[in-house]
C-alpha cells in the first residue's frame, strides 16, 4: 500500500527559514509547523495551509514579572553533604557544589519553619534554637554538636535559572542570552497574572491552532553542579514543586505538619527507585490534584477560543501525570512527548483520556548531534527501529521532530531519511487504522508504583541507560513490541482485591531489593506473599529479574525463594552446602544461539535441589526455572534489551504461563523479525528489526507456515487467507 502524501508530522520551523521550511513540508508530508525553545513563528505560516503550534510557557519568558515578584519565584527543596562534627561548633556551607547561577537560598521565608538540620548519625532533627544562618557565607552554625556525628541541612531555595532553559543554554552555547527566572504558577499573585496574560495572549494569537503547553507549573528534579554540569536528575521528581505557600495547604488537607524530611528523604530526594512512604504518597495525592484543577482552567481557555490544548510530556510536567487518576479531568486535547525508544513510545501512546497523542522523534536537531562529528542519520534510524516495534502495539497518533532545522538541512542524507520514516509512519497509521492488534494473554509488571508509572520504570532521565538500570530496562523494551497486554499492578492493588492477579498469566516483578519495583518491604506482608503464592499455586506464571521479592526476612532474602526455586547468599548461610549448579537444555532456550547476555547479572543466586538451572556464570545462577503447585516461575538475573534477550523473554513468558504449546501463532522463528496481527481488519505483517536482510519461517494465527525472506529494516503487509 503506498502512503497518503501528507498529514501526521510535524516539523520546526524558524524566522530565517521560510522558503526551507515550505520546502520540507513538501518532502516530508508535513501538515503542522512548530516553533521550539530559541526559535519564533514567522508570520508567513500562520495563514498557510498548516496547522500551526504555538509553544507556551506559563512558567517562564517573563523575567520582568518574575524580578517584581521575588517571593513567588519556583522553589526546590535541596540538602547539603553530611558534614562531621569535630569539636564544639560546626559550620556547614549549604551552597557548597551547587550552581549559584540556578539556585539561591530562601531567606524571604521563616527559615526557622522551613529548613531543617538532621543529626544523620541518630537520625534527630537537631532544635532550632541549637543553629543559626550567616547569610553572607551562606553558612549554617550549628553550636555544640555530638562530636563525630555527621549532620546535614535541608534548605528552600529559589530556582533563579530555569533548569531546562539552562540545559538549551549549554548544549546550544548560546551568547547574551538573558537567564530566564523561573516563577510559581501555584501563588496567588501569578496565578491570576498567568491566567490574564493567556487570555491576552489568545486575542493577540488568532492564527495559533494548538496551544503547545510546555509544560505547566512544576519541573522534574533537574540540579546543576558548580562546574555546569548535572548534579541530581530524576524525570519523576517532585522536590520543585514546593513553597510554604503549597506545604500550608498541604498542611491543611492532611491535618499533620510538614516537615522538610517528607521531600528530602535522607538526601535520596523521594527518587522513582525509593518505595514511597505515606507522607509522599499523600503529597503526591495533593499536588496532583491540584495541579489538574489549575490546569483546567488553562486548557479551557484554549477551547474558549476554539484552541486545542497540548501538553508537552516533559520539563514542567509534575503533577500531571497522564496515568494518575486527576489527569482525565484535565479536558487536554493532546500529548506530545519525546520518543527515545519503544518503551518511551508506549509511555505516550497509551495515554488515554486525550483526542491524540504525538511523538517527538529523535535526534533533535541541537548542535550536540548536527556536527562535523556527529552522525544524525545513524541516530534516527535507531530512534525509528527501535520504536517502530512499539508503533505496531501502540500507536502514536502523530509524530514530528524539534530544535533548528537549520542544522538538519546542513545533512542532506539525513533529510531524505527522515522523508522515508514519515512516509512509512503514515503507511503504519493506515493499514493499522486504529485498529487493536492480536494479543496472546496480559502480562502483569508488579512493582510499588503501578499504574502510575505505567511504562515509566528504572528511568533516572528519559530514556537513558545506566549501568544500575539497564539489565532491567530490556523487560519493558521488550514487551513494549511484543503481543501482549501489559498491566502495571501495584502492591497496594493487590492488597485492596487480589483478584486482580487472576487477569494475568504472568507476573513479572524485576528490579534492584530495597527498590521500588522489586519491591522493599511490601515483601513483608503477608496479605501480598500469600496471594502471590496462591496466585502461582493455581496455575499462574511468575517471573522475577534481579533481585525479586528481596527484603531480608526470617531465613530467606528472597521473600518468595519457594516460588522462584532460588534465592541470594548474603553471608549468612555459608554454613549450608549448595550444590544446584549444573546446567540444563529448556523450552526457554530453543532459539539461542550465542552466549546469553545477562547486563551485570547478580551473584551468589543460588538454587534448590528441585530447580533446575539453565545458565550460571562460575558458581551463580543466571537463569532458572521452577515449578509451584499448578503454576511455573522463571529466574532471571537481568536482561538488557536486544533482539535475542526479547526472544528469551518472549519464551520464557509463554512457558511461565503454562502455554508453550501455542507459542507458534503469528509467530517468526527468526527472532529478528516479527509479527503482528490486527483481527479487525484481517491484516497481519512482518517486521525486520535488523540492518540487514533476514530469511524466516512465519507461523500464522492457525500454525501454518511459509518461508519468507524481508530487506533490511522492511515491513511486509499480508491480508489473512
Amino acid at each position: 500500500m503506498k502512503a497518503m502524501k501528507n498529514g501526521r508530522v510535524t516539523i520546526p520551523t524558524d524566522l530565517d527559514m521560510i522558503e526551507e521550511t515550505k520546502e520540507i513540508i513538501d518532502q516530508w508530508g508535513a501538515d503542522a509547523v512548530r516553533d521550539c525553545d530559541g526559535t519564533e513563528m514567522p508570520d508567513q505560516f500562520k495563514n498557510y495551509p498548516v496547522k500551526v503550534y504555538s509553544n507556551y510557557y506559563t512558567t517562564r519568558k517573563d523575567n520582568n514579572w518574575a524580578n517584581k515578584n521575588p517571593d513567588e519565584v519556583q522553589q526546590v527543596y535541596l540538602m547539603t553533604d553530611f558534614y562531621t562534627a569535630m569539636d564544639d561548633q560546626l559550620k556547614i556551607p549549604i551552597m557548597k557544589d551547587l550552581y549559584k547561577e540556578q539556585l539561591k537560598p530562601n531567606t524571604i521565608n521563616d527559615i526557622k519553619r522551613w529548613w531543617e538540620v538532621i543529626n544523620r548519625t541518630t537520625g534527630e532533627v537537631v532544635p532550632v534554637e541549637a543553629w543559626d544562618y550567616n547569610k553572607k557565607s551562606q553558612e549554617i552554625i550549628l553550636r555544640n554538636p555530638k562530636k563525630y556525628h555527621s549532620y546535614t541541612v535541608s534548605f528552600l531555595a529559589f530556582i533563579i535559572w530555569d533548569p531546562v532553559h539552562m540545559y538549551n543554554y549549554i548544549t546550544n552555547d548560546w551568547e547574551d542570552v538573558e537567564h530566564q527566572m523561573t516563577y510559581d504558577v501555584r501563588q496567588p499573585k501569578t496565578k491570576a497574572y498567568t491566567l490574564k496574560k493567556l487570555k491576552k495572549w489568545m486575542v493577540e494569537n488568532p492564527e495559533t491552532d494548538v496551544v503547545r503547553f510546555t509544560t505547566f507549573f512544576h519541573q522534574f528534579t533537574l540540579i546543576f553542579n558548580e562546574q555546569r554540569k548535572e548534579k541530581f536528575v530524576d524525570w519523576f521528581g517532585y522536590s520543585a514543586s514546593v513553597s510554604p505557600y503549597i506545604l500550608k495547604q498541604f498542611e491543611k488537607e492532611v491535618g499533620y505538619k510538614f516537615r522538610p524530611e517528607y521531600i528530602i528523604d535522607q538526601g535520596y530526594h523521594n527518587s522513582t527507585f525509593r518505595v514511597p512512604s505515606k507522607e509522599f504518597r499523600d503529597f503526591q495525592d495533593f499536588q496532583q490534584r491540584e495541579v489538574a484543577k489549575l490546569v483546567k482552567k488553562f486548557v479551557d481557555i484554549c477551547h474558549e477560543n476554539n484552541k486545542e490544548a497540548m501538553m508537552f510530556l516533559g520539563d514542567h510536567w509534575i503533577g500531571t501525570e497522564p496515568y494518575g487518576k486527576y489527569f482525565k479531568d484535565i479536558g487536554l486535547d493532546a500529548v506530545v512527548g519525546s520518543v527515545g525508544n519503544g518503551t518511551t513510545l508506549r509511555l505516550i501512546s497509551d495515554i488515554s483520556g486525550v483526542k491524540y497523542t504525538e511523538g517527538r522523534f529523535l535526534p533533535y536537531f541541537f548542535p550536540d548531534v548536527f556536527n562535523k562529528k556527529g552522525n544524525p542519520i545513524k541516530e534516527a534510524k535507531e530512534n525509528w527501529v527501535t520504536a517502530r516495534r512499539a508503533i505496531l502495539r501502540s500507536p502514536v497518533d502523530r509524530i514530528g521532530y524539534g530544535g533548528y532545522l537549520k542544522l538538519a538541512l546542513e545533512f542532506p542524507e539525513f533529510v531524505d531519511y527522515i522523508e522515508s520514516v514519515c512516509n512509512e509512519f503514515r503507511i503504519l497509521s493506515e493499514n493499522i487504522d486504529g485498529k487493536k492488534p492480536y494479543s496472546h494473554f496480559t502480562v502483569g509488571i508488579l512493582n510499588a508504583w503501578g499504574k502510575l508509572r505505567s511504562w515509566g520504570t528504572h528511568m533516572v532521565a528519559h530514556a537513558i541507560n545506566y549501568k544500575q538500570t539497564y539489565s532491567y530496562n530490556g523487560i519493558l523494551e521488550s514487551l513494549s513490541g511484543m503481543p501482549f497486554d501489559v498491566k502495571f499492578i501495584s502492591f497496594d492493588d493487590i492488597s485492596e482485591n487480589s483478584d486482580i492477579l487472576k487477569d494475568c498469566s504472568v507476573i513479572i516483578n524485576v528490579g534492584d531489593a530495597y527498590t521500588a519495583f522489586s519491591g522493599g518491604k511490601n515483601w513483608l506482608n503477608p496479605l501480598i506473599t500469600s496471594a502471590v503464592r496462591e496466585y502461582v499455586a493455581e496455575g499462574g506464571g511468575f517471573i522475577g529479574v534481579g533481585e525479586p521479592t528481596a527484603y531480608q526476612n526470617q531465613g530467606r532474602y528472597f521473600n518468595l525463594a519457594d516460588v522462584l526455586g532460588v534465592d541470594k547468599e548474603i553471608g549468612f548461610s555459608l554454613s549450608s552446602n549448595k550444590y544446584n549448579w549444573s546446567e540444563n537444555e529448556h523450552f526457554i532456550l530453543k532459539d539461542n544461539s550465542s552466549e546469553l547476555d545477562f547486563g551485570e547479572g547478580k551473584k551468589n543466586i543460588y538454587a534448590d535441589l528441585e530447580t533446575k538451572v539453565l545458565k550460571t556464570s562460575g558458581k551463580d545462577v543466571q537463569l532458572a526455572v521452577n515449578e509451584f503447585g499448578k503454576g511455573k516461575s522463571v529466574y532471571i538475573s537481568g536482561l538488557p534489551y536486544s533482539l535475542e534477550n526479547s526472544r528469551i523473554l518472549y519464551r520464557a513468558i509463554f512457558w511461565a504461563a503454562g502455554k508453550d504449546n501455542e507459542i507458534k501463532k503469528w509467530y517468526s522463528k527468526n527472532y529478528n523479525l516479527e509479527v503482528n496481527y490486527y483481527p479487525a481488519s484481517n491484516k497481519y505483517c512482518v517486521v525486520n528489526n535488523t540492518y540487514v536482510k533476514q530469511e524466516t519461517i512465519i507461523y500464522d494465527g492457525t500454525g501454518k507456515s511459509f518461508d519468507l525472506i524481508v530487506e533490511p529494516n522492511d515491513i511486509l503487509w499480508f491480508d489473512e487467507e
